[in-house]
């Protein structure tokens, strides 16, 4: 661990503390004095090494400097003096050198958010403090210096997970038959994409005994869309979902942030903050090993007839190809395809309009009118960035009358759809999907206020769009609607996305082959829906399966571990909720298909196992009945 210093250290001045924020220590309220250091502040600095291990689960660490009293007063103070609680009535601090007291939250004194002192100075996401929580002034005759402890939660954390993968035997010891061609190595799998999907599907393969190389055309720690296209403040799913920990508590979201920012911070969250969520991501790779190779490209995708795929891939060192017996698509919403992009957009310049999965600066939209098209969660969140970047206004053009109220996708949610969707017959998979679009998705209430919070939001419904004419003479968008007709500098489509094989070159060798669901299944009419026909038709495995039986040799070697599949799997190879159990069934299912094609191999091996659980001196053998044929046989007590 790195050593302290005084540069880790700003000043903490003009903050309060929550009547409870002081460090519990043996089931009573009290101050931590933990360690003193003579009178200079880099000594001080390092004795928090000490310290680091004693309370990980707190956050900060108050460096006190020589002569400080910290005096807790007021009417919360008296209140608990009153109830016999130890300390509170005038906590003291009187040292010679500078002191060391850990406290596991701090509050700014009218209502500010929680904040965690780090030098970048970011907050510490939570919910705003509302006044509920009773605050009395910390006194101080000098400034005192504040220090978080992160780095002590995350070591006892990783230190738990690292027992409980041993405990479990994960990673599965070696079983896999080794592959080489022309003296290369083959990969057992190779997976493209490293966003959460990718992730958890190269850990559940792990289990399995199965390596996995991911592959991801993004720098290190900006893989998806968390920490470059998306817009959101926080997540939509509800913050105690487990995501991709695969039944591991230690691997949970909560486990991380607790271990960070301690148990109260979580009680005062409300939902994930994005960026939290990408730094989770961040920490999840590193402690489950996995294997990303960053700023590499998959340019094509080669199914071959001897029970391999070639994958194209353009590096930072340059072309090169690789050889993989399995691959994992892990690419996302618009992995198979694209954006959805109305075709009234198309003779528009460039410039004049985005979708909102572009990666955009918004600081251009300064002083503008903005139209969003649509009202779907990634409309708010494009629409509310707009105004928080000084847009003049911004105008939703909404088809619908009304805004849907409840998400039936999150009522569609248990244990009994998520592992039995795949198993129902087909027109019960189209009625549940086709239902839940029909419906359509809510946009989250924190997203839709950050959006109405601003003057210059304007919500249009029963406004589906006409036309969209460029005014080359005024340099605007004239957009016309049944309400009338509207004039932008700029328009965000907030319109989804779409399968599309076609349009990704990297697909070309197999876009032709890939049996989609309205090759499978004809609904019933006023029930058609592009995007379900649209959707790969997958095996239990998630494997693409060939349009026409032959035509394409190897293509069942292409795992679809992405939102489409969710047509034949459910939604559990996209969606925070279940994708642990998508991983899993991905994981079992490659296993099971490797040990099938390698059987031979594999019944070999069980041919040649010798390994004794007797060495033969465990008993003596009794002497034959007949040894002696003049002696009558003697019989023995059992």
């Amino acid at each position: 661990m790195r050593r302290s210093s005084a540069a880790d250290f700003k000043p903490f001045e003009a903050w309060t503390l929550p009547a409870k924020a002081i460090v519990r220590t043996a089931g009573r309220v009290a101050t931590g004095r933990f360690a003193d250091a003579s009178g200079d502040l880099d000594a001080a600095a390092k004795a928090c090494e000490e310290a680091i291990a004693m309370q990980a689960s707190l956050s900060y660490a108050l460096l006190v400097p020589p002569g400080t009293s910290i005096a807790r007063r007021g009417p919360a103070a008296a209140r608990q003096a009153r109830r016999g609680a130890a300390g509170l009535q005038g906590i003291r601090v009187r040292n010679s050198g500078w002191a060391l007291v850990r406290l596991a939250e701090v509050e700014r004194r009218r209502g500010d958010a929680v904040r965690d002192n780090r030098p970048s100075g970011r907050s510490l996401p939570g919910r705003q403090a509302s006044g509920a929580r009773e605050t009395t002034p910390l006194m101080t005759a000098a400034p005192i210096y504040a220090l978080p402890l992160p780095p002590a939660g995350l070591a006892a954390l990783e230190q738990r997970l690292a027992g409980d993968l041993e405990c479990l035997g994960w990673p599965a010891r070696p079983w896999m038959r080794e592959r080489q061609h022309d003296g290369a190595e083959v990969l057992d799998v190779a997976i493209v994409g490293a966003g959460q999907a990718g992730l958890a599907a190269a850990a559940a393969l792990a289990q399995q005994g199965i390596r996995a190389v991911v592959f991801d055309r993004a720098r290190e720690g900006f893989e998806g869309p968390w920490a470059t296209t998306a817009r959101m403040e926080t997540l939509r799913s509800p913050k105690e979902l487990t995501g991709p920990a695969l039944g591991l508590p230690a691997l949970t979201f909560r486990a991380w942030f607790e271990a960070r920012f301690g148990a109260e911070a979580w009680a005062l969250l409300d939902k994930i903050p994005r960026l939290q969520w990408m730094d989770y991501l961040r920490w999840y790779r590193r402690v489950m090993a996995v294997d990303v190779r960053n700023e590499t490209t998959v340019t094509a995708f080669h199914p071959r007839a001897d029970a391999m795929v070639r994958l194209a891939l353009q590096t930072p060192e340059g072309a090169r190809s690789v050889l993989a017996r399995r691959v994992v698509l892990a690419t996302g919403r618009d992995g198979l395809g694209g954006p959805a992009v109305p075709s009234f957009v198309a003779g528009l310049p460039p410039s004049a309009w985005a979708h909102s999965s572009d990666d955009m600066d918004y600081a251009r939209l300064n002083g503008l009118r903005v139209g969003v098209i649509g009202a779907g969660a990634s409309a708010m969140d494009s629409a509310a960035t707009a105004l928080e970047a000084g847009a003049r206004s911004v105008d939703l053009l909404i088809r619908r009358d009304d805004l849907p109220r409840v998400n039936k996708g999150k009522g569609a949610g248990s244990p009994g759809l998520t592992h039995g969707h795949y198993d129902l017959p087909d027109e019960h998979k189209w009625r549940v999907r086709h239902y839940i679009n029909r419906q359509s998705v809510p946009p989250p209430r924190g997203s839709t206020l950050r959006v109405s919070r601003h003057p210059g939001a304007r919500f249009h419904f029963g406004c589906p769009i006409l036309d969209v004419a460029w005014q080359a003479d005024d340099r605007a968008l004239r957009v016309s609607t049944p309400r009338g007709e509207f004039e932008f500098d700029f328009l965000i489509v907030s319109t989804g996305f779409k399968v599309d094989w076609g349009s990704r070159p990297e697909f070309a060798a197999i876009a032709p082959h890939v049996r989609a669901w309205k090759e499978r299944f004809t609904p019933p009419p006023g029930e058609e829906d592009t995007e379900l026909a649209d959707s790969p038709d997958l095996g239990p495995a998630f494997e693409l399966q060939e349009r026409v039986a032959g035509a394409c040799p190897g293509l069942d070697r292409i795992h679809c571990f992405c939102y489409p599949a969710a047509m034949s799997h459910g939604t559990v190879s996209g969606d925070i909720p279940a994708i642990s159990e998508g991983a899993r069934r991905l994981a079992g299912g490659i296993a099971s298909l490797f040990y099938r094609e390698d059987f031979e191999y594999h019944f070999a091996r069980l041919e040649a196992f010798d390994e004794p659980e007797l060495m033969g001196d465990e008993w003596v053998p009794a002497a034959p009945a007949d040894a002696n044929p003049g002696e009558p046989l003697r019989r023995t007590a059992s």
